[in-house]
């Protein structure tokens, strides 16, 4: 059994008390949304960031009324004799005092925890889509297989998606902005309606009534407006002007429906994938070129995979597993030699 290396945990925690007191100083000289969020996602990573954030934050407090204090004091003449006695009070004084630094020390670590522990978790599971009212008034909807967390202090209301899709209707509040961070995107509102969806590899907003800015790194923070949205990358946010079918195409999901507008065979299956536990799949490369529209129910893909097959030479085989098989059909076979499932 090989045995750690001497002084690694020691090390280790002088590397979290280090960078806990980094994110103390940045948190006390005026953070951006940003810096916030970062700030909140290391303390709650691991118990003992928590830990050594609480410490940093009660030394810098007990450092600020050391200050206070030093600034009224007037000291003694140099000469002046403490007696054996006085010292002995000194010293109860001393211990008693030590003693309600301790005290302190532990409700300021109590009180910071709870700070920044104070963040409410949502999620739906596949297929599941909820609708969320929030302390201020405001809505969060998230769709299949979505989480946000959710933190409002006196300064402003943070929303952060994990993954997933999030619509938001903003209650109007002047005097705290509504962020929602979406990986290295911040949109921030005060009272408005958007849509926002994390996709493999970008951002995609959709603004659906008033207006946002969002930046996102270094990006000069840009405006949208009711009916246009971005694509946000880390370095990039290209703005675009939305015709109002591809709005409501991009919020349908609201209404419990997928709307298709000329998607391949291939994007369709992946929006209805995105309700179902288990997958509909493509059997054969000749469906890549065949596309199909219409409005259908999230809670029912029957009625998408008949279409499919009333419309196109498509015929779908339900798997065992509930899975569905799309292969392309050279021949009309008999109806019931498809099997269609959910």
């Amino acid at each position: 059994m090989q045995g750690s290396e001497p002084g690694s945990s020691c090390g280790t925690r002088a590397a979290i008390e280090a960078e806990a007191a980094r994110l103390l100083a940045r948190l006390n000289s005026d953070p951006s949304p940003q810096d916030e969020a970062e700030i909140c996602a290391w303390v709650e990573a691991d118990p003992s960031h928590a830990v050594a954030f609480a410490r940093a934050e009660a030394a810098w407090e007990a450092a600020e009324r050391l200050k206070s204090a030093a600034a009224e004091v007037t000291l003694p003449p140099l000469a002046q004799i403490v007696s054996e006695e006085q010292q002995r009070r000194l010293s109860r004084n001393v211990m008693v005092a030590a003693a309600v630094a301790v005290m302190l020390f532990i409700v300021a670590a109590i009180v910071t925890v709870r700070t920044f522990s104070g963040v409410e978790r949502f999620q739906t599971g596949i297929g599941q889509i909820r609708d969320i009212a929030l302390e201020d008034g405001s809505t969060l909807h998230l769709n299949s297989d979505s989480e946000a967390e959710v933190r409002f202090t006196d300064n402003g209301r943070k929303v952060r998606i994990l993954k997933g899709e999030a619509s938001f209707d903003v209650a109007r509040d002047a005097e705290r902005p509504f962020d929602v961070e979406a990986r290295s995107a911040v949109i921030r509102a005060v009272g408005t309606a958007f849509n926002v969806r994390m996709r493999p590899s970008i951002v995609e907003l959709t603004v659906t009534h008033g207006t946002v800015t969002v930046h996102s790194g270094d990006n000069v923070q840009k405006r949208v407006s009711a009916g246009s949205g971005a694509v946000i990358q880390p370095r990039t946010i290209a703005l675009t002007r939305l015709d109002p079918k591809l709005v409501g195409q991009r919020t349908a999901w609201r209404e419990q429906m997928v709307e298709l507008d000329g998607e391949t065979i291939e994007q369709a299956a992946g929006e209805f994938n995105r309700y179902r536990t288990a997958p509909i799949l493509i059997g054969d490369t000749r469906l890549s070129a065949l596309r199909i529209g219409g409005r259908f129910r999230i809670s029912d893909s029957r009625e998408f995979l008949s279409a499919l097959q009333l419309s196109l030479p498509i015929r779908a085989v339900t798997g065992e597993d509930g899975s569905v098989m799309l292969l392309y059909r050279d021949e009309e076979p008999a109806m019931a030699d498809n099997g269609v499932g959910l």
